[in-house]
């Protein structure tokens, strides 16, 4: 529904600037007319351009109020507060003072006479009060249309009025040049001539002052946007967020303040910052004592050959494609290093959903430096969680992840009494140039499963920008973990597709009936996996499934350290919104946290310890995967509908247009953690942010004099 209200409301602003340019223009080509017959087909036609966009300007209006029914004032406030009476405004204009002259005028002019207009009628068609309505109407929707590209997000005062006085300023110039006008039809018996070349000399003359005029602030704009050659990834603006003042309210807070921490314990391995604060790379994990699992990963290019034969020029970690897959016990001290061969743009090792210590989190720039060709870096961290992961290079992140560079990371649990027969990982990719693949195949798998064993799929979405659908026919089955988080009393599912955004993972448990199952992506019957007793069999026909998981009410309920009515010590706002911006001297429409793009978005600030409440609202067109690196988020609440059944914890959150979710955090895993959109086109056009401790620094700089380009 929200995509929907906003497209129609969006659809009739841009409409409704068209159709006000053409009325604007049709009106002042009233004077124009050579006989009164002329003047009044003219003023006749006029009524067509008076009602259709009065109906857009409806329309618009109509969908705005109705998203504001069933929507939080984050959506609509601008819409009902700004747009609409901009538009009332106008059509009111149209209709009490234009509307009733022009009536007057077709009266005036019903006898159609085949001679020139007197002077109480030529007078009449460039009355002030008939002509500047309709010029008054293209400029407020021209100003709708700049309201829409750059929306005031948040709903500030200041951001607003400068617009608005521009535009009364403008507007009051058209009133004058129209009154102008009718003083000089007035003036004179002679007929107005229309001489189309010199009235086109004069709005080109016009426009091109207009746009001199613009050309400075917005180049100012764009010299602003370009940055430094080098510049800290703590350059953010801090954000302090609500704070629990002692009186238990949460108010606005501008700067650090001191408050009671909450009571839940906490990680110790950081000591209280100094004066200088904790560098990022104190917070490592422990570089004594013999890794329980020595892993070595070699970055570089490779012609590799999927199942099908075809070959495609990769970025692989050891030959691989996907990179080896790390499978680990958990509580185990684990040491993994990089070596870089030859990718010239260097990489890292970022290991997606996997809560390390900051040091070991593999983001360049942030904290650590980029591995160049010829270089290394030894990751080392304890297991603490078991589940399903995944790792990736954090360096020029979009492109690394496209070409390869990434592999499963699995965490298997100290108890082994319940392992499955089968631990099958299913991590979907598109290659370029040969398209969606499980790992390196992209033909059809048949395994070979016996009738009443357990099977396990861990599903992983690596792709970009891709919301990937996963169907299992034949069978029954349960998803038992989100995010590597395992769910507490899952239930059966049947004709039940699940939906992964980027980033994401589930855990998926069945066991193997007599009958052969088939596990879907996409709804491709080419490149699934089948399985049957014997490993042969032909794909089923099945059919859309008609339900979507959804994990709000799914299994049972269970006890968390937190939950929607605890007592939070900080809480943000996250709005997620398209807007005209700059980013590095680039104009374009690009997606923005708090209506800024990197390095102008919130920096938010925390307190270990503290208790952390977000609200993210999503006001774009498209859905973002949210990812925080470095915590779980407990997901509290969606679009304003408390999560029951069991705890749903999440690292990427998939928020589509329109939704608003309410999630919480432990603030126990200090360090300069990001905070982005994992569709990495969007995070590498400014959509990402940090998560910052207060007392933690970084000596590590991102920009073109570094090598550190994180996304």
């Amino acid at each position: 529904m929200y995509s929907a209200l906003t497209n129609i409301s969006l659809g009739s602003l841009f409409l409704l600037l068209i159709i006000s340019l053409i009325a604007a223009n049709k009106v002042s080509k009233l004077i124009f007319s050579r006989t009164e017959m002329e003047l009044h087909r003219r003023a006749r036609k006029l009524r067509f351009w008076t009602v259709m966009p009065s109906v857009l300007a409806a329309g618009s209006i109509s969908a705005d109020v109705m998203l504001a029914s069933i929507s939080p004032p984050v959506f609509w406030m601008d819409r009902l507060f700004l747009r609409m009476p901009l538009a009332l405004l106008a059509l009111s204009l149209l209709w009490l003072l234009a509307w009733p002259r022009l009536q007057m005028l077709i009266q005036r002019t019903q006898s159609q006479r085949e001679i020139t207009p007197d002077m109480p009628r030529r007078r009449h068609a460039t009355d002030t009060a008939l002509v500047a309505p309709y010029k008054w109407l293209a400029l407020v929707s021209a100003f709708l249309v700049y309201f829409i590209l750059s929306p005031p997000v948040p709903f500030l005062m200041v951001e607003i009025a400068i617009p608005l006085t521009a535009m009364l300023f403008l507007g009051s110039l058209l009133w004058m040049h129209q009154s102008s006008r009718n003083a000089a039809a007035s003036a004179s018996d002679a007929v107005t001539v229309y001489r189309p070349w010199s009235r086109r000399a004069r709005i080109t003359g016009l426009a091109a002052v207009a746009c001199a005029v613009l050309s400075v602030p917005l180049l100012i704009a764009m010299d602003a946007s370009r940055q430094p050659g080098s510049l800290s990834m703590m350059a953010g603006k801090p954000d302090y967020g609500m704070i629990r003042e002692a009186s238990g309210k949460l108010v606005k807070s501008d700067s650090p303040v001191s408050h009671a921490h909450h009571s839940l314990p906490v990680a110790t391995a950081v000591l209280t910052p100094d004066e200088t604060g904790i560098p990022v790379t104190a917070l490592s994990g422990p570089q004594e004592g013999k890794p329980d699992q020595s892993f070595t990963l070699t970055a570089r290019k490779a012609s590799m050959a999927l199942s099908s034969g075809k070959v495609i020029e990769a970025w692989t970690y050891n030959g691989e494609l996907p990179g080896p897959e790390i499978r680990v016990r958990e509580g185990e001290l684990v040491e993994v290093t990089l070596y870089n061969e030859d990718i010239e743009a260097g990489a890292t090792l970022h290991w997606h959903g996997l809560d390390v210590p900051n040091a070991e989190d593999g983001v360049a720039g942030a904290t650590q430096d980029a591995v160049m060709p010829g270089g290394s870096h030894t990751y080392r961290f304890v297991a603490e969680q078991a589940g399903t992961f995944w790792y990736h290079s954090h360096q020029h992140s979009k492109e690394a992840v496209e070409k390869g560079l990434f592999g499963a990371l699995i965490v298997e649990p100290v108890e082994t009494d319940h392992q499955p027969d089968h631990d099958i990982v299913v991590l979907t990719h598109i290659w370029d140039g040969a398209g969606t693949a499980v790992g390196n195949s992209d033909t059809l798998q048949r395994i070979q499963i016996q009738p009443g064993e357990r099977v396990k799929f861990r599903l992983i979405q690596t792709d970009n920008w891709l919301r990937r659908s996963y169907t299992l026919s034949g069978t029954s089955f349960m998803v038992t973990a989100i995010d590597g988080v395992d769910l507490n009393g899952p239930e059966p599912l049947q004709n039940t597709e699940l939906v992964l955004t980027t980033g994401g993972r589930y855990d998926v448990e069945f066991t193997m009936p007599e009958e052969s199952v088939y596990l879907s992506i996409d709804g491709m019957r080419d490149r699934g996996l089948l399985m049957s007793a014997d490993g042969t069999g032909e794909v089923p026909q099945t059919s859309r499934p008609s339900t979507v998981f959804d994990p709000t009410h799914y299994g049972e309920e269970a006890s968390t350290p937190f939950d929607a009515n605890s007592d939070f010590d900080r809480a943000f706002t996250m709005i997620l919104d398209n807007r005209l911006a700059f980013l590095g001297g680039v104009p374009a429409l690009y997606d923005t946290i708090n209506g800024k793009v990197f390095p102008d978005t919130p920096m938010y600030m925390v307190k270990e310890g503290e208790l952390v409440k977000t609200t993210i609202y999503n006001r774009s067109a498209v859905d973002h995967p949210m990812h925080l690196h470095g915590h779980h988020m407990l997901v509290l609440s969606r679009n304003g509908e408390l999560v029951t059944g069991s705890p749903w914890w999440s690292d990427t959150l998939d928020v589509a247009p329109g939704e608003v979710y309410e999630v919480a955090f432990l603030a126990n895993n200090p360090g300069l953690w990001m905070d982005h959109c994992h569709n990495l086109q969007h995070a590498a056009a400014g959509m990402t942010m940090h998560l910052m401790y207060e007392g933690v620094t970084s000596p590590f700089q991102i920009g073109v004099d570094t090598h550190n380009h994180p996304e």
